[in-house]
């Protein structure tokens, strides 16, 4: 029997083996998969370079595995932690590691330093709580990550650090109460995440201003049904904004959102989210959230405005083309008055006039993808001058209508408070001049005149009438008396009131007078 010279490549060069039938094929597997035995475990099935220890009831992985392997299927075991050896072979062609439905309730930093070039990690079905960080660092190459039906409460920000060639992320069916911002926005944001499944958690409520510096192509891939979210029409509006651009996370599920009443947290009446009538939202909250993602830009005459086309498809193979309001296609390199389009799909006003006003079409081609995409931006123009005027004129009359209100209350203030009453100023009038009175010596007559009328006697009836007249004393012999008023033709007239109301004729008349009685000689 002959040998035949065949020549076989390795890690230490090229060599010459005599060989024939299946001794060549035990070199050649020697040759490639290293020092590893070409003999495949006794709990598992291996084809190839894939190998496959499925439901055998394991509580770690086999010590004898190939190190040329690509894929390894450990699903349905026992394996309970992640450890740094926890797979004892160090496997640098294993792209795929599948370890769904085990008993995994955590992972040690370094569980993955034998498998750094892990394409696809399925660790979905086990018992995780919370993904601590660095759990993921080694594996800078993986694409795929599958955490669904876990029980994960808590996502540190550092945890999925460092996987930025990370495109799919699957979290469904966890305890997340509160949404992956980091994974957007940040100093570790994974610019290359197009899909996170995040549906069926905890999250009630989004971060829709954060959200709004995310682009289409990374928004388009977010999936959040499923989860009990609040009745809130911010929310309610983006969700339709996605719906109306076509979002598969939007239009494959839309059945699937829904939300609770704030004064129903149990969720016993759960509304549907996006259908017709239910949400009671003004059309200034919609157009505001719609500005907030950039699909309504507001300029002024003369300034210079920059819109982005913000498409989900952004690759070098994609061309954009826009369309103006007076139906003008707008290409790029070309420029058409004062509009010029950019590679990129960004499109210049360079002096934004009350004309230009309008809903802009912008329309991305994939020729190689075989895809096109419209996004519609309304550009509102308006004219910094008449505006401020409109606003002062609108200034003026409100400062106007307040001053006449205020004027008005302070004029029935007055009126209620600072009035003088006439009848308690004559009152005080007339106390004042009795204590006048009553200070000079006087002859109080309480005789009423006989030549009054009748109606005048009638008013006077309960009054006493005192009559002051002056004293005529002899010019010659004042009989040693001190004369008090050096003016015999003062005559001073008063009307008291008494409490008493007996008739005149019950009254007691007194005269007084202080001259001394002098007997007669």
């Amino acid at each position: 029997m002959s040998l035949n010279r065949q020549t076989f490549p390795t890690r230490l060069g090229v060599f010459k083996v005599n060989c024939k039938g299946l001794t060549c094929l035990l070199v050649f597997t020697v040759s490639v998969c290293g020092s590893a035995p070409g003999i495949c475990p006794a709990a598992c099935i291996c084809a190839s370079d894939i190998v496959s220890c499925t439901n055998k009831n394991l509580t770690r992985v086999p010590g004898n595995l190939y190190n040329c392997m690509k894929r390894l299927d450990l699903s349905y075991n026992r394996i309970g932690i992640l450890e740094p050896d926890w797979v004892p072979v160090l496997s640098e062609k294993l792209n795929t590691l599948i370890v769904n439905h085990n008993s995994i309730s955590s992972i040690i930093t370094g569980s993955f330093s034998t498998t750094p070039n892990l394409k696809y990690l399925d660790l979905s079905s086990n018992s995780l709580k919370t993904l601590s960080s660095p759990v993921f660092h080694e594996l800078k190459a993986l694409e795929i990550l599958l955490l669904y039906n876990n029980q994960i409460t808590q996502i540190e920000s550092l945890a999925l650090g460092g996987l930025y060639k990370l495109q799919k992320l699957y979290l469904s069916y966890n305890l997340v109460s509160h949404f992956p911002l980091d994974l957007y926005v940040g100093k570790h944001k994974l610019t290359d995440l197009v899909l996170l499944d995040i549906s069926f958690n905890r999250i009630q409520a989004m971060p829709i201003q954060r959200l709004s510096s995310v682009p289409a192509k990374q928004l388009s891939g977010i999936y959040l049904h499923g989860n009990p979210f609040y009745c809130d029409c911010v929310l309610y509006s983006i969700l339709i904004f996605w719906y109306q651009r076509h979002f598969s996370s939007v239009v494959d599920f839309k059945n699937e959102y829904s939300c609770l009443l704030q004064s129903d947290p149990r969720g016993h009446n759960k509304l549907p989210l996006l259908h017709n009538n239910v949400m009671n939202c003004s059309e200034s909250t919609v157009n505001s959230s719609f500005q907030a993602f950039g699909f309504i830009h507001d300029a002024q005459v003369g300034e210079r405005l920059i819109v982005h086309c913000d498409s989900r498809f952004s690759d070098t193979d994609t061309q954009f083309v826009w369309v103006s309001p007076d139906n003008t296609l707008l290409e790029p390199d070309r420029e058409t008055d004062n509009f010029k389009v950019f590679p990129n799909g960004s499109l210049e006003i360079t002096d934004a006039q009350l004309e230009n006003s309008g809903l802009y079409s912008c329309i991305a081609i994939n020729k190689k993808r075989l895809l096109n995409e419209t996004i519609e931006v309304r550009i509102n123009v308006s004219n910094f001058t008449v505006s401020r005027s409109h606003a002062h004129e609108a200034f003026n009359t409100a400062f106007t209508t307040l001053a006449a209100c205020v004027a008005s209350i302070i004029l029935v203030l007055l009126y209620l408070y600072l009035t003088p009453c006439p009848c308690q100023c004559k009152a005080k009038k007339k106390k004042k001049k009795l204590n006048q009175s009553s200070a000079h010596p006087s002859i109080l007559n309480s005789a009423l005149p006989q030549d009054l009328p009748a109606d005048e006697k009638k008013a006077s009836t309960g009054k006493r009438v005192v009559f002051l007249e002056p004293v005529h004393e002899p010019k010659q012999s004042q009989n040693g008396k001190v004369k008090l008023f050096p003016n015999d033709s003062v005559i001073t007239e008063s009307i008291l009131k008494t409490t008493r109301t007996k008739s005149d004729s019950d009254s007691v008349n007194s005269v007084f007078s202080d001259t001394p009685f002098m007997p007669p000689a």
